[in-house]
């Protein structure tokens, strides 16, 4: 079925509603804290309160990776959605309360009972390697019922966020989102958002893309080897690309690349005075890849800005833009 009617939004995320509290910490203190430098680890509420309480004075900023994305293109001049599940609770007063004064629609309403909304714990060394680890809470009870199937067809793109396929209540949501979405002749991307997600469902992602049920897939480099099986770059972007009509693949400093319909292209990371902190950097790549690709431009394009855009989350603290991201891909955009 083809959407007859021009979208509403250009970009409706689901996603994680997740409030980020960072500090800087030692490498000494990562160890031992027990915890993988780097990574992203999910934590029951013991952890979360033993992790907290071991942690320097931190800020408290609202997360969440496609609601990063969001806060990208927004700033961008998007028009955004968002779908995501917050508790009854302060923490979830401050995540609705900054979505929406990004200028997002958000209209999930908050969840009652004893369950918190989600916090992400990020430890940042001084080399900017950010180590989170994510407590849920309230987020991963997302359900069906909270979608409105006509908003999710009323968005050019459907994107969605693979931290959250994990537990089973918002997979059906993502799952019921994509039928949506495509009987309605929409795009739905999909970013694989780390190597344990795919060890634990990459048979779904695996089978949803042979059913021709992803349009766009971001990943980075160790998360392409992971889905496909293949150590070589280049081999393995291919093999993808036969599948998903637009392949997106981060390498860090090694810049971006981007596969799509038999074209390869690449572009160079932006240069960064500091490294202070790389939560967001994958978040804010798809943000700027993605307004590129609402808007009708290049691959090269899209990849430029994705890049622009990375460059500048990297270089503070949070997983939100603070400088002016139209201003900063005026150059791209000519």
């Amino acid at each position: 079925m083809t959407q007859s009617n021009p979208p509403i939004y250009e970009v409706l995320a689901i996603g994680n509603a997740i409030v980020d509290v960072i500090a800087p910490a030692a490498d000494a203190e990562i160890d031992r804290l027990g915890m993988a430098k780097g990574g992203m680890t999910l934590i029951d509420t013991a952890r979360a309160h033993e992790l907290y309480d071991a942690m320097g004075p931190a800020r408290e900023l609202s997360g969440g990776s496609a609601a990063n994305t969001l806060a990208g293109l927004a700033a961008l001049g998007a028009t955004c959605a968002f779908v995501g599940q917050v508790a009854d609770d302060q923490l979830g007063e401050v995540f609705a309360h900054d979505i929406r004064a990004g200028g997002i629609a958000f209209e999930t309403p908050a969840r009652g009972g004893d369950l918190a909304t989600a916090r992400c714990l990020i430890f940042v060394t001084p080399d900017g390697q950010r180590t989170m680890n994510t407590y849920l809470g309230a987020s991963q009870f997302l359900p069906a019922a909270a979608l409105d199937d006509a908003t999710v067809a009323s968005a050019a793109v459907l994107y969605l966020e693979g931290y959250l396929w994990d537990p089973e209540e918002p997979r059906q949501a993502m799952r019921r989102a994509i039928a949506a979405a495509r009987a309605a002749g929409r795009k739905v991307a999909f970013t694989l958002s780390d190597g344990f997600v795919i060890a634990r469902h990459g048979d779904d992602f695996r089978a949803l893309i042979d059913a021709g049920q992803i349009d766009i897939l971001f990943a980075n480099e160790h998360e392409l080897a992971a889905l496909t099986g293949i150590e070589d770059f280049d081999e393995g972007i291919r093999h993808l690309g036969g599948k998903v009509p637009t392949v997106v693949v981060t390498r860090s400093e090694n810049g971006a690349h981007a596969y799509q319909g038999g074209t390869h292209v690449s572009v160079p990371a932006e240069p960064v005075a500091q490294v202070v902190d790389t939560t967001g950097a994958g978040d804010l790549f798809a943000a700027g890849f993605l307004f590129g690709h609402v808007r009708g431009l290049s691959l090269e394009t899209s990849l430029k800005l994705g890049a622009v855009c990375a460059a500048e989350i990297i270089s503070h603290y949070g997983a939100r833009p603070e400088a002016d991201l139209a201003k900063l891909v005026a150059p791209v955009l000519g």
